[in-house]
């Protein structure tokens, strides 16, 4: 266990230690300066809820989380490939899963943080312009509920937004770090994976339109789980739709490591 503590501190300090993961960390937190101040002065004659403008922060902002999670995923493996540092890690006593695993679970506390700060700075920063009165979802014009009906209050709905996106978020970068692994290149990777995160936006609530049974089991369709807070999903459930994730993930993860064992490292 201590070992592999060692090896998981490493792999943080790989990330952290890059000039460009605290530029990501920055302009996520900028995202929320630029679009609280304008509209802070522009709507200073109204009381408008601070829980709003969380929502519009949080939803950006999660593209931008998805967006920097699938760089460092996609780069974790295959940029040590093209670096070549990755024959002077496997010389090292540790086995092959391990090494990958570290790698995965740094990726994952790399997403984890950036969710909480977005989560503390959206609510905090607004906490200071705006009104912070714990409304109900339903009186924020509609916005957190769509075509649904929540019943509870702005706070707690955008708890379960966070957790919702999160779940994504991890199969999403599971995605780019299996293409990390498959992929020698480390630009082809980081690549394909934004262009993932991107079209799964569009492509999920296009191919869910599709009206047979069979596309109930593309992990696309999923992908975005907050409708499932409004009831807004026709007749599918919530613990079906992780389902189906899950069983992507898992096909994900194994496809990963049995990659990355039988990869020739001389090669």
């Amino acid at each position: 266990m201590y070992n592999f503590s060692k090896l998981l501190l490493n792999e943080n300090m790989k990330i952290y230690l890059r000039t460009r993961t605290w530029i990501m960390t920055g302009l996520l937190l900028a995202l929320v300066v630029f679009m609280t101040v304008p509209v802070y002065f522009m709507s200073k004659d109204s009381a408008m809820s601070m829980w709003t403008l969380v929502k519009y922060e949080s939803a950006v902002g999660y593209l931008l989380i998805a967006m920097f999670t699938a760089v460092v995923a996609a780069g974790s493996v295959a940029e040590e490939f093209t670096s070549g540092t990755i024959k002077l890690l496997l010389i090292r006593p540790w086995m092959r899963w391990k090494i990958l695993l570290s790698k995965y679970i740094s990726v994952v506390l790399f997403a984890l943080l950036q969710v909480v700060l977005l989560y503390a700075f959206t609510i905090a920063f607004n906490f200071l312009f705006f009104d912070h009165t714990n409304v109900t979802a339903e009186e924020i014009h509609g916005f957190f509920v769509g075509d649904g009906q929540y019943e509870g209050s702005a706070a707690v709905y955008n708890m379960k937004y966070y957790a919702m996106r999160f779940i994504a978020l991890l199969v999403t970068s599971m995605i780019a770090f299996m293409l990390s692994t498959v992929f020698r290149s480390g630009g082809l990777a980081i690549g394909l994976s934004i262009f993932l995160v991107f079209s799964s936006i569009s492509i999920g609530p296009i191919i869910g339109l599709i009206d047979y049974k069979w596309v109930d089991y593309l992990f696309f369709v999923h992908l975005d789980l907050v409708p499932y807070l409004t009831g807004n999903v026709g007749d599918r459930t919530l613990g079906f739709a992780i389902s189906v994730l899950a069983v992507y993930y898992a096909l994900f993860a194994a496809l990963t490591w049995f990659v990355f064992e039988k990869r020739d490292v001389g090669a």
